[in-house]
């Protein structure tokens, strides 16, 4: 309860009570320039058995964050509960996330490529959100054909990601993740 009310109060309008009783919480987290460039939004859950017994159950919520820096960023995070065995660790995972995103600021990489896919649209009371879809047009041959060779290939290759920009309304972010599938293997992939 003390680490709680410490982060609140530290973290102000960044930190969000997802659910009290479940305890669960939402930080978002940036690179502290005056125009962020790198955001991620770090979501726990708080076990009964936290901090003494469990680590909290974590997840990185950023559209650029994949593959190795996903990889690289958790166990950075798991080396820090495993160092602090039975200690409050909430902040020293937060400042490790900044301490990564003012790296990746000051470092030579490019902005996040985040393809916008959605946009809000402002109409009056600015509740409404308009979708941007554009079909793909794609020869239907060039589907017929990889229908038929997805049965002859065990390792297909996943589609692309498309990753809206995150909407933040009432304390809430959502962000729309759209990828073109042709057949049952790859949704379930």
């Amino acid at each position: 309860i003390d680490e709680i009310e410490a982060l609140s109060s530290i973290y102000g309008e960044d930190w969000c009570v997802v659910d009290e009783d479940e305890k669960i919480y939402c930080i978002k987290i940036n690179d502290c320039l005056d125009h962020p460039k790198w955001t991620l939004c770090l979501q726990v859950i708080l076990p009964p058995g936290y901090p003494t017994a469990e680590p909290p159950i974590y997840q990185l919520n950023a559209p650029w964050l994949r593959g190795q820096d996903y990889v690289e960023l958790a166990n950075s995070l798991e080396e820090i509960y495993v160092q602090n065995l039975g200690e409050s660790i909430l902040y020293l995972w937060v400042e490790k996330i900044r301490e990564v995103l003012i790296e990746k600021a000051q470092s030579s990489d490019p902005e996040p490529d985040i393809k916008k896919t959605s946009e809000e649209v402002d109409e009056g009371d600015g509740d409404d959100f308009l979708l941007d879809y554009q079909p793909v047009q794609e020869d239907p041959t060039k589907i017929l054909n990889y229908i038929t060779s997805e049965s002859q290939e065990v390792d297909e290759e996943l589609p692309s990601i498309h990753h809206g920009n995150p909407i933040t309304d009432r304390r809430s972010t959502f962000q729309a993740h759209l990828a073109p599938v042709v057949t049952p293997r790859q949704v379930s992939r």
